[in-house]
């Protein structure tokens, strides 16, 4: 993907933000994009919903060794005692075990792609477990929008109170106010807001 004209409109449209950038250096948002149908992209983010990354990944790979083939009467038919084995939570099991009995009303992958991103959340989020984070990790990483911004994202909040020198963590209100001046590529933001929480306090931003 060619991120040259997000990353020049970023830079115009916020100094902080460019400095961000310039450090962090080129974009590889593509490099952690997903693919794989809707069912295991959902069962991917109810995993990962409030874990740290490596926590996630491993309980996540657990689950997948559970199955030749993830299809949703497979987790119906999973016994919860097995679940609670590779990590996930018993509230999880059964947003996995919602998901799975709705999922063959749920629209495809390429269905979602003709879809505008607030239809896609409404949809969505009609699954036990699945809130409007949950599926804006979706449309970041699954659909590609590029103009995606959780609010409610701690990360996302932690970069901004850093970087932006905020005496608090920014509310949602404030974290809405400052993405409006990286429209139309938000995505492409939050990556590098993210990208930056690695950057250690001791290298200068």
């Amino acid at each position: 993907m060619n991120y040259v004209v997000a990353i020049d409109t970023l830079k115009q449209a916020d100094p902080i933000l460019a400095e961000v950038i310039e450090q962090v250096g080129e974009c590889r948002l593509n490099q952690v994009q997903q693919t794989g149908d809707l069912l295991s992209s959902l069962c991917r983010s109810i995993i990962y919903q409030q874990l740290s990354g490596k926590a996630a990944t491993t309980i996540h790979q657990r689950f997948l060794q559970l199955y030749t083939v993830l299809t949703p009467s497979n987790i119906l038919n999973t016994p919860d005692d097995i679940l609670r084995e590779v990590g996930i939570s018993r509230p999880k099991i059964s947003y996995l075990k919602d998901l799975a009995q709705r999922f063959d009303k749920l629209p495809t992958i390429d269905d979602l792609l003709l879809m505008d991103d607030e239809n896609i959340i409404k949809i969505l989020t009609e699954v036990k477990g699945i809130g409007r984070w949950t599926v804006q990790m979706l449309l970041m990483f699954r659909l590609h929008r590029w103009d995606v911004l959780p609010v409610d994202d701690l990360g996302i909040r932690n970069a901004i109170h850093r970087l932006y020198s905020l005496p608090e963590l920014p509310n949602k209100l404030t974290v809405e106010q400052l993405g409006e001046n990286w429209k139309p590529y938000r995505t492409i933001a939050c990556w590098y807001l993210w990208s930056s929480l690695s950057i250690t306090k001791s290298e200068k931003l």
